[in-house]
């Protein structure tokens, strides 16, 4: 194998990373990217739904309001949108594989286990990031199946 050519699991996290700074959101930045095989079927980062706000440019340092959960009350999650645009486009979700900066929270779970995607590699833990005791999202996925890795870049 040729070193310099990257693995394309390096090349899809990488652009999940650098999605991740598109987000507008004050609080954390997460980016996804759905493919099959070699190729890419959607992107998405977190925020607000498109055309209604930027929460760094309409709510400054604070970000939006928070729901009863101290969560954004205005967020779509980088992996909800990943697959909303896909699925409004007419890409073929079924067996898929995701990549995305934050392990899923336990409703993007749901989402992803339902569109059946197959795998899902994440970077940085959800449960850490929130800092509560688990990954709720990562335990329900391997529970019916779908496998789910902790990524590490490939040696070069």
């Amino acid at each position: 194998m040729n070193k310099d050519k990257p693995d394309f699991d390096d090349i899809f996290m990488e652009l999940a990373i650098n999605l991740a700074k598109r987000s507008h959101c004050v609080k954390a930045q997460v980016g996804a990217v759905l493919t099959s095989e070699t190729r890419i079927i959607s992107i998405g980062y977190n925020g607000p739904p498109s055309g209604t706000h930027n929460c760094d440019v309409d709510f400054g340092e604070e970000g939006c309001p928070r729901d009863s959960k101290g969560s954004c009350s205005l967020a779509l999650h980088a992996e909800q949108n990943a697959i909303l645009y896909a699925a409004k486009n007419g890409g073929k979700v079924d067996g898929a594989t995701m990549y995305v900066t934050l392990s899923p929270c336990i409703a993007c779970a749901r989402v992803i286990y339902s569109m059946k995607i197959k795998k899902v590699f994440f970077l940085n833990s959800y449960a850490e990031y929130k800092g509560i005791p688990k990954d709720e999202g990562v335990e329900f996925l391997r529970s019916f199946g779908v496998e789910v890795v902790k990524y590490t870049q490939k040696a070069a």
